[in-house]
């Protein structure tokens, strides 16, 4: 099985050079050498080129012209967003304008909850939104050499009610987690990857059935908190667009087949609004493997 590793590309370096430019050079500059740098991802990413390949050619349906030329556009995109987002966690809010559609719901996590996106555009910019909501987000990053990106991060960082929480071996990063719903804050994660071993489900995705970590609804049925499914897509150079679901509660039960029954219908609403951002934004979802292919049947699965 060829799942996602835990990792992404890139490291503290490419942020510092991210950070220089932005402070020195600006930020249309950065995409300017953006447009060169491209290039060079494209073709030295292997795997991941067949996989975006793929997506674009058999799930899409592009020609293979379209879909070679789309793999530009979202490394390009792909780009961009990480500026975005060092940008934004730097202090340079100020050179982007945000539309929120769904900050209804949110107002309603009075005590604390989950929000769950996906790899797609930008969803950090959710913490912009929370800031006017008088809450701290705690955003979860899944593996070590994020470690060292949050320690980067952390100072250069201007807004200091977004907090990093790094997922452990040892399993710590739980009581982070938990203390954080304590204090009602709000805890943000991405649901559409998940790590070998991990507990999933399977469910029709884009046209093909597709492996679904449970943690994110389980988390949200054990803590009785409620959940929001959010995506926040680049939509100009400087404009951002946040989605937000109405407030879903996962009800919590010993019951083993209300539990998988819960977990389902929860993932089915998150699965709805992510086809609906794909097909609306298709250059914006940054999955560089097979999504497809499914993990082996494991005993520790939860079948659906």
């Amino acid at each position: 099985m060829s799942s996602w590793e835990g990792k992404t590309r890139g490291g503290v370096l490419g942020y510092k050079i991210f950070v220089w430019t932005l402070k020195h050079m600006g930020l249309r500059f950065a995409y300017f050498l953006l447009s060169f740098v491209v290039i060079y991802f494209v073709v030295t990413s292997g795997k991941a080129f067949l996989a975006i390949f793929n997506f674009y050619h058999i799930i899409l349906k592009y020609s293979r012209f379209k879909a070679f030329f789309s793999i530009y556009g979202n490394y390009y995109r792909f780009g961009q967003i990480l500026l975005d987002k060092v940008a934004m966690l730097a202090g340079f809010q100020h050179k982007f304008t945000f539309d929120f559609e769904g900050e209804e719901f949110l107002r309603h996590m009075e005590d604390g909850g989950l929000l769950v996106s996906a790899h797609v555009g930008n969803w950090e910019i959710a913490s912009q939104l929370l800031n006017r909501l008088g809450k701290r987000i705690n955003i979860i990053l899944f593996d070590a050499e994020h470690q060292r990106i949050k320690g980067y991060l952390s100072d250069v960082m201007t807004n200091r009610n977004v907090n990093f929480i790094v997922i452990r071996d040892d399993f710590t990063h739980l009581l982070e987690i938990k203390q954080a719903l304590a204090n009602k804050e709000i805890i943000a994660m991405h649901g559409d990857r998940f790590i070998e071993g991990n507990k999933t489900v399977t469910l029709d995705f884009m046209g093909r059935p597709a492996a679904f970590p449970i943690g994110p609804v389980n988390m949200a049925a054990k803590f009785r908190v409620p959940v929001s499914f959010v995506f926040a897509v680049k939509e100009s150079s400087s404009h951002y667009h946040f989605y937000a679901t109405p407030l879903h509660q996962v009800p919590f039960t010993t019951n083993i087949k209300n539990k998988e029954e819960n977990f389902r219908n929860a993932l089915k609403i998150y699965i709805s609004k992510f086809e609906e951002i794909l097909q609306k934004y298709p250059l914006q979802w940054f999955n560089y493997y097979d999504f497809w292919e499914l993990p082996e049947i494991r005993m520790s699965e939860i079948k659906i």
